[in-house]
């Protein structure tokens, strides 16, 4: 327990999940939220498609996934396998829904939940969120893989208030399909709060303190001859065929604490009072409509259209796992499932094919929790600048959000049209706690760079009236770029007034890794994710489909 380390990782879950990195039966809970473009018209999901193309992929924000080479391997995966159940049902559904982006996304789907049922412990238990477009389908996926005996509940969130649609009511629901592995789950009851109309009807009488309680009769039906059968204050329950629900020691201790009523009429029987602040609510049932979805103004609110609301994620974990254990979520995104299991104290794993994603998630667990984070690694990223060139040249936008990461900036995707001024990454620096924000920004170069470029830079960072500006660069600096980087002056913190700052920065890949750090003043930690990085709105749909060559993950959610 003590040398557990939580794990980020890197890549393709179902390579990760295949790879042996993650033990067979060693995990306690998975939470996952797959992509799926759930505005999709029927006409567009349903399409024939042809198996000419490359590769099943999907976007992190457009989630689309197509039929290709890489569906139909996996359908034969499947159909080939050691689960006829599930090769039966993969071939009904293609005989159904035929050769189109929904059939593969079953398919992608059924090879990496087998690989979840593999990784999963006999106590543990699977939430797969989606909507009502294809959630019957994967319902029978999960149920050829878990078996239909361990199908606990079809939960239905209310994911936003309502809404008109054109010519059908209003969609506002998610679907969360819940199975176990086996009949011996973990599970421990978790509570929602009451209808306020349950509570005005029962909960009616308040008292002098203005708490909300209502009255319970002390007895039950049945005479009894131990002690419940007693009688007490002159009051004898066997008269009227009933008990003392409780014993008379209790009795008395309840009535020590103000908590029995004495109606004033003579005789009239008491009862006990039962107050709404000391009730935990009521098991918490599968319609779950006390959970809103992030505002605009919500202070976790990340800028992501599908991030999930924390609390969604408290009460799942909750009910399904306890201290210690391990949760996974192979589609982690912005880490919505990764913040909750940390500050619930349970050990996690999580899995993305976005740099964007891990650098977010990085820099989300470190604002967040600061000291207080427990210890993970990242398991995936570039090692060293071969790795790191590498990456740059199979993928531009992956190298630039890595290349951020390393410095602890945000990605900056409030780009308008056309250029993006030269901000790659932003970071926001206080030097008191009630100080003003100074703005870093940064750019990232993995080619060629000169010094009119350095000179450009300059001129955005002083249109930008940020404080400091960032060069990364993968190839070393030539001297007139130097030149021009120092041309940019300084700037003399308040906190440090003996020392000055470079406006201008060129930090190169190979010194990144050889420790070398942003210089700028450190007096807090740097508040982008719980301040700045509200105007954070995501890549375009073009820039994302020109960053992912490959199946990535769900959220950016998260």
């Amino acid at each position: 327990m003590d040398a557990w380390k939580n794990q980020l990782f890197f890549g393709d879950n179902l390579d990760i999940l295949r790879s042996g990195r993650i033990p067979v039966e060693s995990v306690d809970l998975i939470y996952l939220d797959p992509p799926f473009n759930s505005n999709a018209s029927y006409n567009i999901l349903f399409a024939e498609k042809g198996g000419e193309k490359s590769a099943a992929q999907i976007t992190a924000f457009e989630d689309t996934w197509h039929w290709g080479t890489e569906a139909a391997a996996a359908y034969d995966d499947v159909v080939r396998g050691d689960r006829p159940k599930l090769g039966d049902l993969l071939q009904a559904l293609r005989a159904f829904l035929g050769q189109n982006d929904m059939m593969a996304y079953l398919t992608m789907m059924a090879v990496r939940l087998m690989e979840l049922h593999r990784v999963l412990k006999p106590t543990g238990s699977l939430y797969l969120h989606c909507d009502p477009t294809a959630s019957h389908y994967l319902k029978l996926v999960l149920d050829a893989i878990f078996g239909v005996i361990n199908f606990k509940n079809e939960i239905i969130w209310k994911r936003s208030h309502a809404h008109s649609s054109a010519k059908r009511y209003g969609s506002n629901h998610d679907v969360i399909l819940f199975y176990s592995k086996t009949s011996n789950m973990k599970w421990n009851t978790v509570f929602q709060d009451y209808d306020p109309k349950y509570t005005n009807t029962h909960y009616r009488h308040i008292d002098n303190q203005g708490r909300r309680y209502k009255h319970e009769n002390p007895t039950g039906a049945g005479v009894s001859k131990g002690i419940t059968g007693q009688p007490w204050r002159g009051i004898d329950p066997t008269a009227k065929g009933r008990h003392w629900s409780t014993t008379i020691d209790e009795l008395e201790r309840l009535d020590a604490k103000g908590k029995i009523y004495w109606p004033k009429k003579k005789g009239a029987w008491p009862y006990i009072k039962i107050y709404l602040d000391e009730m935990k609510g009521i098991p918490a049932q599968e319609v779950w409509t006390d959970i809103d979805v992030i505002n605009m103004m919500a202070k976790e609110r990340l800028g992501y259209p599908t991030q999930k609301p924390e609390a969604l994620l408290e009460r799942i974990i909750k009910a399904s796992s306890s201290e210690g254990d391990i949760v996974l979520d192979p589609f982690c995104g912005c880490g919505t499932t990764i913040s909750v299991a940390e500050r619930l104290k349970r050990r996690w794993l999580g899995i993305d094919i976005t740099h964007l994603a891990i650098t977010l998630i990085k820099k989300r667990l470190h604002d967040t929790f600061g000291e207080e984070l427990s210890p993970y690694e990242v398991v995936g990223e570039p090692a060293d600048v071969m790795g790191a060139a590498a990456l740059a040249e199979v993928n531009r936008h992956q190298f630039e959000w890595w290349a951020l990461g390393r410095i602890d900036a945000a990605p900056a995707q409030d780009k308008k049209k056309g250029a993006d001024r030269g901000i790659d990454g932003v970071l926001y620096f206080q030097e008191k706690d009630d100080g003003p924000y100074h703005k870093i920004i940064v750019q990232v170069k993995s080619g060629a760079v000169n010094a009119a470029q350095v000179r450009d830079l300059q001129g955005v960072l002083d249109t930008e009236k940020a404080t400091i500006g960032c060069l990364i660069t993968l190839k070393p600096p030539t001297r007139p770029m130097r030149e021009a980087a120092a041309a940019a002056d300084f700037y003399t913190s308040e906190l440090f007034p003996e020392k000055r700052f470079p406006r201008l920065q060129i930090l190169t890949i190979a010194e990144l890794f050889a420790g070398k750090q942003l210089d700028y003043p450190r007096w807090v930690p740097p508040k982008t994710f719980k301040k700045a990085a509200r105007r954070y709105k995501g890549p375009t749909a073009k820039e994302q489909q020109k960053s992912y060559p490959q199946l990535p993950s769900s959220e950016p959610k998260e």
